[in-house]
């Protein structure tokens, strides 16, 4: 049995960083890393969709990857995400990622074309082989990527033995059990949607993986330490307003991701710039639900943690 240790706990989804040109900050970058170590997460997860990553080059994530694991300092676990919706450019951020000292690379299956199960798996075997020392963590989105992680395709997946789990984002709950049923203790799933993050904790995932956890990362850690504790109603309590605060986030006209990066200059002093586009920015009259989530994120860990 391997050690997954590493990967249980609180992991956020890492935010694009740009400049005011729109290209990659790598300032940026290592300062929300560093925000990352000081406030005590598990790990983060790089270039994922919080990152952006579709629609940036592979030289742009090279350079994301770089700067995180710079101003990390072997302080957090990094999961390295490689898809591309080619099978050559994903080898080639498996490789960088390996390169670089990733602890592990993850990876969507190829979309638009629904690519029959066998095809998928030779996918993602492909990436995998570039990263030969790594550990990779199977990606199932099925509301965006438009394909589904099936019983028989994950069971195919584990022959391969660098897998070593499910980043789970599909929103049924019961395939985070599932998933966890089908392999055992020797491997992990990750909640992915963090409405539903003590759900699918107490149904099997020992980690999560989430894009909103870095604009709140000491209430989701709060989270996390009322599942460990068997504290389900402080839990649930807790879960309703982090949940109230992504639905505010999520009611601007611009996109989440520019909300939460603005939240992050108010209360942190992170400048992260926007989002890239076709992602829509924020509009003047969103200025108002930004100041409204971030006195949300404050005055609840006022609540919880004295803060």
């Amino acid at each position: 049995m391997r050690n997954l240790d590493k990967y249980k706990g609180v992991i956020p989804a890492f935010y694009a960083c740009y400049d005011r040109d729109g290209n990659i900050s790598p300032e940026g970058v290592q300062s929300l890393t560093k925000y990352f170590v000081r406030k005590g997460v598990k790990g983060v997860y790089v270039n994922g969709s919080s990152g952006e990553c579709i629609y940036q080059s592979v030289e742009d994530r090279k350079i994301v990857l770089e700067n995180v694991m710079k101003a990390a300092e072997g302080k957090l676990t990094v999961i390295a995400h490689v898809a591309c919706n080619n099978t050559k450019d994903s080898m080639e951020l498996a490789a960088h990622a390996e390169s670089v000292g990733a602890d592990a690379i993850a990876a969507i299956p190829p979309i638009y074309f629904h690519l029959p199960e066998h095809a998928i798996a030779q996918y993602w075997n492909d990436i995998s082989s570039a990263a030969p020392n790594t550990d990779f963590v199977i990606y199932n989105i099925p509301q965006l990527a438009g394909v589904a992680l099936t019983q028989s395709l994950y069971a195919e997946m584990r022959k391969n033995p660098r897998v070593i789990g499910v980043k789970n984002s599909s929103m049924p709950v019961q395939d985070i059990q599932m998933f966890r049923q089908a392999a055992g203790d020797d491997y992990i799933v990750f909640n992915g949607p963090d409405e539903q993050f003590i759900s699918g904790r107490i149904i099997g995932a020992e980690g999560g993986i989430g894009g909103t956890y870095g604009a709140m990362p000491e209430l989701f850690l709060k989270l996390d330490e009322y599942v460990k504790a068997g504290d389900i109603r402080r839990a649930c309590a807790l879960q309703h307003e982090v949940n109230a605060i992504i639905y505010k986030m999520c009611s601007a006209h611009g996109n989440m991701y520019a909300v939460i990066k603005a939240i992050l200059k108010i209360n942190e002093g992170l400048e992260l710039g926007g989002v890239r586009k076709p992602l829509a920015d924020l509009t003047d009259s969103d200025q108002a639900i930004v100041e409204e989530a971030a006195e949300m994120i404050r005055s609840t860990k006022k609540a919880y943690l004295g803060e």
